[in-house]
């Protein structure tokens, strides 16, 4: 009788932490990381891509050299700012958004310096770098998408009760996610 209580109450415990949501939120954690990665990845490409991108520009044309200067400046900031997946708060996100925000406006600053210029538009080449970069850019917009429906699923999990409980005894805090920057919510002025 003693052996079968004790089987019964290991049973009980068995169950009851597989119930506990601890897997769940490991799972979650890995998952928020592994898109993370993806973040990174996107990021990459672009800072990758942008080196090309610039010296077919100087190729096809020698003006607007302050602007492909700035745009060089811009990735070698960019590319220096990483975040530790252990660590995805959300003043390290602002951090690392801003650089990534800064990057995109000198981006912008080049594009909006080609417009200017047609012979650089009759580039094949360039075209060809400008719809990449432009395919980089929808990109990075997925897999921060991506990134914050998995922060949300594990947020919940680990804010929920009772996860909370078991989350606070293991060490699960809540991951941050990407907003939008400043004056994004204002419709672009196009001028020709």
């Amino acid at each position: 009788m003693k052996r079968f209580l004790v089987a019964l109450c290991g049973l009980f415990a068995l169950v009851s932490l597989n119930s506990c949501g601890y897997n769940t939120m490991v799972s979650q954690d890995e998952n928020v990381k592994g898109k993370w990665a993806q973040v990174e990845n996107a990021y990459q490409r672009r800072a990758d891509l942008v080196p090309n991108l610039v010296n077919t520009v100087k190729g096809a044309a020698k003006h607007e050299e302050s602007t492909l200067t700035a745009v060089v400046e811009a990735r070698a900031k960019a590319t220096s700012v990483t975040i530790n997946a252990d660590d995805l708060s959300e003043e390290n996100i602002a951090k690392f958004q801003k650089v990534q925000d800064e990057f995109s406006g000198s981006l912008s600053r080049l594009l909006m310096s080609v417009e200017a210029y047609p012979d650089l538009k009759a580039n094949q080449n360039f075209l060809e770098l400008q719809a990449q970069l432009e395919g980089t850019e929808n990109r990075i917009s997925t897999e921060r998408r991506s990134y914050n429906e998995a922060v949300q699923q594990y947020n919940t999990t680990v804010r929920s009760f009772p996860n909370n409980l078991m989350a606070g005894m293991f060490g699960f805090k809540a991951k941050g996610t990407f907003t939008a920057a400043p004056g994004s919510d204002k419709a672009p002025t196009v001028s020709f």
